[in-house]
């Protein structure tokens, strides 16, 4: 029978959770319940990582967020990512080039035909 008390804290139920995919990363927001019944999150960011051996992996860095710290965090977050762009600028995302290729090809009024996958038949 397992002990409860060595359970950990990342493994208890989750209640809600968003994942948010941002170039090679992804970022987890995990909100869980304490054994109390109270909610905390977890913020995990995870890469995919090479080994020496060629085998993949995922490096993840988690931090644990409860609510009487919910405040002082989003605040020091919003003043950190405030001077950053008051230093630097407002990030603003590359356009993609096939974002304009495909514009062109709509533009120009290539029509397509709707395909339902019963259309493919079974073998």
């Amino acid at each position: 029978m397992e002990n409860k008390s060595s359970e950990r804290a990342d493994d208890r139920e989750e209640i809600f959770s968003k994942s948010v995919r941002a170039g090679k990363r992804t970022y987890f927001f995990d909100v869980k319940a304490t054994k109390g019944n109270d909610y905390y999150l977890t913020v995990t960011e995870s890469k995919k990582k090479f080994g020496e051996d060629g085998k993949f992996f995922f490096e993840k860095h988690k931090l644990f967020l409860y609510k009487e710290d919910f405040e002082k965090f989003a605040g020091g977050l919003r003043e950190a990512i405030d001077f950053i762009e008051a230093e630097k600028g407002v990030y603003e995302a590359p356009e993609n080039d096939y974002k304009e290729e495909l514009e062109g090809v709509l533009s120009e009024g290539t029509a397509y035909s709707e395909i339902s996958f019963d259309d493919l038949g079974s073998k």
